[in-house]
């Protein structure tokens, strides 16, 4: 079926990245919107938009029964999700299939199986898909999970089943803290996910996390896109990623992009789809999940391949066959990703919404700026806090890092606190020149005083000396919490330093 109309049900840049593609290849579009979002920009970026209810998520872009009834009262023909809101959602993508419309992205039966990673795992266990030492199931009883930790061995992670983005995820070092950290993953994963299933997993010190792009038509054929490296994390939340990874050989390479080939096949997959894998210092990796959506940093894969993902959901939502082979299928030059997000980098990455006072994009060559924000718009604290995404390309590695260290310059946003600092402080960083860094890199390596220009005056002394000591207290308290609500700033710190 030719989808001539597509609804897209989510908000700020990744709303608008799809319309873009959508309309290059004539589709016209529909955007939703919440109260709070009147002025946004993927509202005036649209052929049509509705109002679908109040600023917070549930009443708007969680609302599945008042989208799609805006899709059928507008003729529309497809729903494409984004990520996140209800993009890994199985019964929305059912209620979309029933309503008889098409949903871009995969089979609600595929979302379901590897939505639950504790199914994920045992689909990628019965294909001999190297896993992380762990539970197979759900654990309930605490004694049975105490013995199963012990057996495992210290540290370990308690992981949420119907999770992600750290929620639900406690590391325990030592045993007299198993249930204590059990019981606060249980209530964290209900509260977050309605679902208190856990799973236990041993904890790979400093790993690296790599992930493969995949894709699949509804005709059997899958294909992988190479990998990205998304080590540099902050609360288990992806900051810089990048593709390639610097330290893969081709050899490995190969290996993990079959695999993920493999279990996408094990699950009839389709549409576009992420595998995600942890690899250890001496490149042993193990698969971790697999996220049934686009991902935010999709589009360092687009730069070094060619293919525009969005366009290739949208074809194969339509029934088409890939058009491309895996040997049609090479990477050329290098290309990274800085999210920046409203957070201060300075105190400890908290949110820090407000109005942007300024704002003006990099430009030039080998920079791609994905956004969903201008001058005199506000970031509200009812969603997720990134601004933009910016991507930078070069034929070369070294030459990505100093066009993304030249766009960082170039990028001005006042009124609100961002991580374009700490991104310039990556680049700049020696481990991540090398290639040579893991997720503990943030701990590792950073703290405020990384951003302090020059320290002259005792004031300013002070002042980095608090900032340090707050940074450190608030990385302990949060040991593997999902990010606190508060959306506090330290004023009489940042005025040092801004």
């Amino acid at each position: 079926m030719e989808i001539k109309k597509i609804l897209v049900a989510n908000r700020g840049e990744i709303a608008i990245r799809i319309m873009r593609t959508a309309k290059d290849m004539g589709i016209r579009t529909v955007a939703i919107y919440s109260e709070a979002d009147r002025n946004a920009l993927h509202v005036r970026f649209a052929d049509e938009a509705v109002l679908v209810g109040a600023p917070a998520p549930t009443f708007s872009y969680l609302n599945m029964d008042k989208i799609i009834q805006v899709a059928l009262s507008l003729n529309v023909d497809a729903i494409h999700p984004g990520y996140g809101f209800l993009s890994e959602n199985a019964l929305f993508a059912q209620k979309i299939k029933d309503a008889g419309l098409i949903f871009i992205g995969p089979s609600p039966t595929a979302i379901e199986t590897m939505g639950s990673k504790l199914k994920a795992k045992e689909t990628a266990a019965s294909h001999q898909i190297p896993l992380v030492p762990g539970t197979e199931t759900a654990i309930t009883d605490m004694q049975e999970a105490r013995k199963i930790a012990g057996e495992i061995g210290y540290p370990i992670l308690i992981k949420a089943s119907a999770g992600g983005g750290g929620k639900g995820m406690r590391l325990v070092e030592h045993a007299n803290d198993f249930e204590d950290q059990m019981k606060r993953a249980v209530s964290e994963a209900m509260a977050a996910f309605g679902d208190g299933a856990v799973f236990i997993e041993k904890y790979i010190r400093s790993p690296k996390h790599i992930e493969i792009q995949i894709l699949g038509d509804q005709h059997g054929n899958i294909v992988h896109l190479f990998e990205r490296e998304c080590s540099i994390q902050r609360r288990h939340q992806k900051l810089v990623e990048e593709a390639p990874s610097a330290v893969l050989s081709p050899t490995i390479r190969k290996q993990m992009g079959d695999h993920a080939v493999k279990i996408a096949k094990a699950c009839n997959y389709y549409s576009a789809g992420t595998v995600e894998f942890i690899m250890d210092e001496n490149f042993n990796y193990y698969f971790l999940e697999i996220n049934t959506r686009l991902q935010v940093e999709h589009p360092v894969t687009e730069l070094i391949t060619g293919v525009d993902l969005v366009k290739e959901q949208i074809l194969i939502a339509e029934g088409k066959p890939l058009s491309f082979s895996q040997e049609d299928l090479k990477i050329k030059g290098h290309a990274i990703e800085l999210r920046v997000c409203a957070e201060d980098p300075l105190n400890n990455f908290l949110p820090h919404t407000g109005l942007i006072t300024n704002y003006i994009t990099p430009k030039g060559p080998g920079v791609r700026v994905d956004d969903g924000y201008e001058q005199n718009l506000e970031v509200s604290i009812y969603y997720d806090p990134m601004i933009a995404k910016l991507i930078c390309y070069g034929t070369t590695r070294d030459e990505a890092i100093s066009r993304m260290q030249r766009a960082i310059d170039e990028y001005q946003i006042t009124g609100i606190a961002t991580t374009l600092s700490f991104g310039k402080f990556v680049m700049q960083h020696e481990s991540f020149q090398s290639g040579k860094f893991d997720t503990q890199f943030i701990a590792n390596y950073f703290t405020p005083n990384s951003l302090a220009p020059s320290v002259n005056s005792e004031t300013e002394k002070v002042a980095v000396y608090i900032a340090d000591l707050l940074f450190h207290q608030k990385s302990s308290s949060t040991n593997n919490i999902s990010p606190p609500a508060e959306h506090k700033t330290n004023w009489g710190i940042r005025k040092v330093f801004k």
